[in-house]
């Protein structure tokens, strides 16, 4: 039973993070009707930034180290949320009436130059956070310790999962991205700035990507110039799950994903563990092919 509590909450947060990650694949969808591939690469640059900022900026050292990693988190995630801004105005406005097959062949050569620019910037191997920057206290639930880490991830994910929610559905902002899926062309003549609004979309997705990063970085300790590819694949692929476009959706298939993945390493083997959750994936949209919760396209967002 103890098992079985520390991987359901591994899961949870490793979860969570795919659906962060996943939550900036499904908003550009929804809107755009894009795929952005380059979305894995930009939380990439977030773990990359988070690094720097802490050590090479001396963040750690002019601050306690959670007022620090907090600081980083919101300077991570602006400072990535502007980048996902300017790839949308460099590599996809031009291209926004020139089909989709192009602004896909656009985003997989965005994808190749962000990674091989963190490669050629930081190099090839693996960077390390520093042990004093991840919390090493331990929490007692149901009579089992559970690192700090963990529950800080699941909590930071979730939080930040239902503040994207509230925006979107409780906000006139966020009513305006709705209508923007909805029809572009008739929330263009309700007087809504269409630009404006898919800039706001590749600043918000980038940003959940980056803090992402961070949190990967703060959770296992290591980053490499390549980890965006796995965690875009899964991110994308719990989008699909949940139900492409949409934002629940997104959020469940992350999670949902992560479990799968924390429970067949324990109970089958490591090496399955992607096995087995992909095996569920292609069951379940057998089943249902637009997801769990259904493909929300621009008439549902």
């Amino acid at each position: 039973m103890e098992q079985f509590f520390q991987q359901l909450l591994n899961g949870l947060a490793v979860g969570g993070i795919y659906a962060l990650v996943a939550l900036g694949y499904t908003m550009v969808y929804g809107v755009l009707k894009l795929i952005n591939f380059a979305h894995g690469d930009l939380f990439t640059i977030g773990a990359y930034l988070g690094l720097t900022l802490l050590i090479s900026c001396n963040i750690a050292g002019m601050l306690p180290p959670a007022a620090a990693v907090l600081a980083v988190f919101v300077m991570v995630g602006c400072l990535v949320a502007i980048l996902g801004v300017i790839l949308e105005r460099a590599a996809y406005r031009p291209l926004r009436d020139a089909g989709r097959l192009s602004a896909v062949v656009s985003a997989l050569g965005a994808s190749i130059f962000f990674q091989n620019a963190i490669m050629l910037i930081y190099g090839a191997r693996y960077y390390v956070y520093p042990d004093f920057l991840r919390p090493n206290f331990t929490v007692h639930l149901l009579g089992v310790a559970v690192p700090g880490v963990r529950l800080l991830v699941i909590g930071t994910s979730v939080g930040l999962m239902l503040l994207l929610w509230a925006f979107i559905h409780r906000t006139r902002i966020g009513a305006a991205v709705r209508a923007v899926a909805i029809d572009p062309d008739a929330a263009r003549l309700m007087g809504i700035n269409v630009d404006a609004v898919i800039s706001l979309v590749f600043l918000v997705g980038p940003a959940l990507g980056g803090v992402a990063g961070l949190m990967v970085g703060i959770y296992y300790g290591q980053v490499d110039f390549t980890m965006g590819w796995m965690y875009g694949l899964k991110a994308f692929t719990a989008a699909i799950l949940g139900g492409i476009g949409n934002i629940p959706g997104a959020m469940l298939g992350g999670m949902l994903l992560g479990l799968l993945e924390s429970l067949s390493a324990a109970y089958v083997a490591m090496a399955w563990k992607d096995a087995i959750a992909f095996l569920v994936l292609i069951l379940i949209l057998i089943a249902r092919p637009t997801g769990i919760l259904g493909e929300r396209t621009a008439e549902k967002l």
